[in-house]
């Protein structure tokens, strides 16, 4: 499985500035970074599946109660969608800002029509969830997610939002999985409770983002996802990512890789999908 393009971006890596965003802000967005053709292609395959063409044909009659269109892990990628996986830009971000040793951990992909509601501000670092001693001694590992918004967002309408800083905030049980804590958390953040552990005052920020963008954040920050209006003029808007993290023990995620994909994969990417998944008990031992 391969397309003919070299790479699906514009620029061959991040630039210092853009190294410097992900540490410090704890996430860094890169507008309208895919070709044209890249763009296009990606947009097409995924609209082309199956299980996708299904979901928008029904759209028409569930305008009153929507439900996105959610899998993970995704696993029926075409060839434009599996490049994204080790592209050369992909290598390059992830090699320059947490090294060389990480492996891929999972995916999903998402459509999200008009009338669907918020996600709330959360962070997904999951092995800050869990008090296991395997758990505990990751928790300073990098787990980075690569969003792509491949027909872009508008300011109010299913936009991500970020809290840049937030990444540097200690595991704390206020932030475990009591809900309710959980969703006090973030508002204690932006009210300046944690601005001294942070090093900075930390505020919300609203992205707008074109199609053929993405963003790349460590999955400490706190980020959260605004509704979309029933009225939008976009009728879905198309999310698909990829997570890496840090060689060590699997994250709650960790998907099992697809055979297939060992089969027709090289030995760099061998480095990547040959590793150990997520199975119930598998930290116990």
């Amino acid at each position: 499985m391969a397309t003919d393009l070299k790479t699906l971006f514009r620029v061959p890596g991040p630039s210092e500035a853009d190294i410097e965003s992900f540490h410090n802000d704890g996430y860094v967005a890169f507008p309208d970074v895919f070709t044209d053709q890249a763009r296009e292609s990606l947009i097409n395959e995924i609209e082309g599946l199956e299980q996708v063409r299904e979901f928008v044909g029904q759209l028409p009659q569930n305008r009153g109660e929507p439900e996105a269109f959610f899998i993970r892990p995704w696993n029926d990628r075409g060839p434009y969608s599996d490049q994204l996986i080790d592209d050369p830009f992909i290598t390059n971000l992830l090699t320059a800002t947490i090294g060389e040793a990480y492996h891929f951990c999972h995916s999903a992909l998402n459509i999200a029509p008009r009338g669907i509601g918020p996600i709330r501000y959360h962070q997904d670092h999951h092995h800050w969830k869990h008090e296991n001693p395997v758990n505990l001694a990751e928790r300073d590992r990098y787990y980075v997610q690569i969003l792509y918004y491949l027909n872009g967002f508008s300011d109010g309408d299913r936009n991500l939002k970020v809290i840049p800083g937030s990444h540097r905030i200690a595991p704390s049980e206020d932030a475990a999985p009591d809900m309710t804590a959980a969703s006090e958390f973030p508002q204690r953040l932006l009210a300046g409770e944690y601005d001294a552990e942070a090093g900075r005052p930390l505020r919300e920020k609203r992205l707008e983002l074109p199609p053929g963008s993405l963003v790349y954040i460590n999955a400490r920050i706190f980020h959260g996802v605004e509704p979309k209006p029933l009225d939008s003029p976009q009728p879905y808007r198309i999310f698909n990512i990829d997570i890496f993290k840090e060689a060590g023990p699997p994250h709650r995620h960790t998907q099992e890789i697809p055979a297939e994909w060992i089969a027709r994969a090289g030995p760099a990417r061998k480095k990547l999908l040959v590793r150990e998944a997520y199975t119930e008990g598998c930290w116990n031992s």
